[in-house]
């Protein structure tokens, strides 16, 4: 068998990227191609009057302008435009003469040229009756619901809050935010082969298939999602976007390949985004630092229409050992868009407010932060008393503090200071994700000229997802990588099922490894003998077959072949973080150390030190990469990101990259990056667990927490700014 390569390699795709050979989904060439571009609603909410095309029709190159009277037969139910059928994106524009939010396509124009696109749709006139509206969760008019969407209770919190010897009782607010993925949303339609094949770069080429079918009123069979790479996903391309059964459509009535490239500006209007939220925490300890109670309460932003679940109290009672724990999630009605998953989706926020809240407890009682986080530690789940299948958490934080040097940090704020007089502070927060899994159909191909193929359940949004496919092969194998074929993001190799959540890899790495595990026993028995040490090719040569292929389901714990048949018809199959003997989560601590200059109040991030453990690490390169990532989105949600929204007009003002501030590489000081190691083989057979969303959690209240400690001001909002400060 031929040397293993180590878990430092590059990553799979990445000479076909570096050289431009890796082709995303708008950059497919077809003969013929159409372009289109959508006219966007300049109202928040009314009715379509009338729609001018007089002077768009004198644009040299147009081809057709559609208009709510082209599309009205398509079916807009949460079931067919929700990522796998899930609550979410149930409102279709240009159905109807209704608006239900400012930038909502009201015509799409297509054109030979995507100048003459752009230039037809910006003459297009569109004459409105408007309503009134409430564009945020504080303007009147938006519409609080009477009850919780999600509540958590373990014992009696109020009464152990009431009786504690430290209480603190604070509140938090997040702000909007808005991915920004490098691959803009982009739609291409074109029938070939009787089929009609929609390459959109998508975390669910099987959900975004089906849902489009039903949309269009078609068979499933008729149409194929093909997402062959994905520049950037993080929730924001789960499932059908506003103008993808448009384009698709399109393309069916003009005969014609159709693409659709949206604008950057109108996805603040269009794609979803993580919403506004307000969080009430109170927490109760006693003199050792014990924690009594935790109370936490949430309300988030939300559309008129639609459902998308707030789910900020989920994680929050599972990091330390509360003793008793009450939380509720509401949701406040507005006329937006819907908000959607963004990476860590509701994590993000929760964690800071409660790693905040954390710290503030542990200055009420004295206590050093890292102290009161190993104090409450813990291997079992506070609400539902089953263990964990694996908690590092405490190790994590030690050799965080450790490589961090945190016995440097002096407990009263402003008193460490750099040489140029620059105050200095250090902030420790901690996170967890859930640990799920999905089940995949995975054929695996070897052939006796050397070259294999796997094609399996999974995308590729540059998180790796093809390294750690070729890490199990290369391992359990030994084959060549350099003649490995992965083909995954297409509903025409496999079924595929949604690429989120952290379950990725752990769904892809275990479905590898068990059709490779397959494959050699199979071998095993065509040559009647123990494997040698030969490439296993050569081995199958010996044989005189020309290939040997295995098909092989796996189904996580908990589920059954009924997972495998929800798959196949595009439906949900994921499972965790309960599972029948535990609970399952990945963990992950950060220490952060920043600059504050004393005449300015601006904040630099110096200095990140991250441990993370989420199981195996198969790729280390790729691993480091996703929490460097993470860490610079906490950084960002620290300091700079916030959806500035309107409330004359409903839109989001600064919807450019220009003005809504992404940290850049001025912003970065070092990150360093560290894993626990340890496999998790009681989830599943490769020993990982998720890394992409945890990478997230809790960077950006590691920074607020280190922020206090230089300033001594407590900022209860994000982003931290200047004025904050002064």
């Amino acid at each position: 068998m031929m040397e293993k390569r180590t878990a430092e390699q590059p990553r799979f795709d990445a000479r076909e990227k570096v050289l431009g050979r890796a082709l995303y989904a708008a950059d497919q060439p077809f003969a013929g191609l159409l372009h289109a571009m959508t006219v966007p609603a300049v109202i928040a909410k009314g009715k379509i009057l009338s729609i001018d095309t007089v002077a768009a029709r004198r644009v040299a190159g147009l081809v057709r302008i559609f208009t709510h009277r082209d599309f009205s037969q398509i079916k807009t139910t949460p079931a067919a435009r929700g990522a796998y059928g899930q609550p979410g994106k149930g409102y279709q524009p240009m159905t109807s003469p209704w608006i239900q939010h400012r930038g909502e396509p009201v015509a799409l124009v297509v054109a030979e040229t995507l100048e003459a696109a752009i230039e037809a749709a910006e003459a297009v006139s569109v004459h409105c009756a408007e309503e009134p509206f409430a564009a945020r969760m504080e303007d009147g008019g938006a519409s609080p619901e009477p009850e919780a969407v999600g509540q958590h209770v373990s014992g009696d919190a109020e009464a152990a809050f009431a009786d504690a010897d430290h209480v603190i009782d604070v509140d938090y607010w997040h702000p909007q935010q808005h991915h920004n993925p490098i691959e803009l949303i982009s739609t291409t339609a074109v029938f070939e082969d009787s089929l009609l094949k929609i390459y959109e770069g998508t975390q669910a080429a099987a959900a975004f298939a089906g849902g489009l079918a039903g949309m269009m009123g078609l068979e499933p069979q008729m149409l194929r999602g093909i997402s062959p790479y994905t520049g950037g996903g993080f929730g924001q391309k789960n499932g059908v976007q506003e103008q993808s059964v448009l384009v698709a459509s399109a393309a069916l009535a003009l005969g014609r390949p159709v693409k659709l490239v949206m604008p950057r500006g109108q996805l603040f209007h269009t794609a979803s985004y993580r919403p506004r939220s307000r969080h009430r925490v109170r927490l109760a300890a006693d003199h050792s630092g014990n924690l009594l109670a935790g109370l936490y309460d949430t309300v988030q932003q939300h559309s008129r229409y639609d459902g998308f679940g707030c789910e900020h109290g989920v994680n929050p009672p599972r990091m330390y050992n509360y003793q008793t724990w009450s939380g509720s999630d509401r949701i406040v009605r507005v006329d937006s868009q819907t908000p959607g998953h963004q990476r860590a989706p509701h994590e993000q926020a929760s964690s800071h407010a409660t790693e905040c809240a954390i710290d503030e407890l542990a200055q009420a009682i004295g206590m050093d932060p890292v102290a009161l986080r190993l104090a409450n530690d813990t291997q079992r789940d506070p609400l539902t008393g089953k263990p964990f299948s694996s908690r590092h958490l405490a190790e994590c934080l030690r050799r965080g503090a450790d490589l961090f040097g945190w016995d440097r940090r002096v407990a009263q704020p402003g008193a460490l200071k750099a040489e140029n007089g620059n105050l200095v502070g250090l902030g420790v927060a901690c996170g967890n994700y859930k640990a799920s899994m999905s089940p995949s159909v995975t054929t695996l191909r070897l052939s006796a000229n050397g070259r294999c193929q796997i094609a399996t359940s999974g995308h590729e949004m540059g998180q790796g997802i093809r390294s750690v496919i070729a890490e199990e092969l290369i391992d359990v194998l030994g084959v060549d990588p350099d003649r490995l074929d992965i083909r995954i993001g297409d509903t025409g190799h496999a079924p595929q099922h949604l690429t989120a959540g952290s379950w990725g890899a752990g769904s892809a790495a275990p479905a590898a490894r068990a059709a490779a595990l397959r494959l050699r026993e199979e071998l095993g028995r065509l040559t009647g003998a123990a494997l040698s040490q030969e490439p296993v090719h050569v081995q199958l040569a010996r044989t005189r077959r020309p290939f040997l292929e295995v098909l092989v389901e796996t189904v996580p714990l908990g589920q059954d072949q009924r997972a495998i048949d929800r798959l196949r018809r595009g439906m949900p199959a994921t499972s965790g973080p309960e599972y029948p003997q535990f609970l399952a989560f990945s963990w992950i601590a950060h220490f952060a150390q920043v600059h504050v200059e004393t005449t300015t109040g601006r904040v630099r991030v110096k200095r990140v030190v991250t441990v993370a453990d989420c199981g195996r690490v198969l790729n280390r390169r790729t691993a480091e990469s996703q929490v460097r990532g993470g860490v610079v989105w906490g950084i960002g949600a620290a300091l700079g990101e916030a959806g500035e929204t309107d409330p004359r007009f409903g839109g989001v003002l600064n919807n450019d990259l220009a003005e809504y501030v992404v940290a850049v590489n001025a912003d970065i000081g070092a990150i360093e990056v560290d894993f626990i190691e340890k496999a998790d083989t009681n989830l599943n057979i490769s020993g990982v667990k998720g890394l992409g969303e945890v990478a997230m959690v809790g960077a950006s209240a590691a920074i607020a927490n280190a922020v206090y400690n230089a300033t001594g001001r407590r900022i209860r909002h994000l982003p931290i700014r200047i004025e904050d400060l002064l």
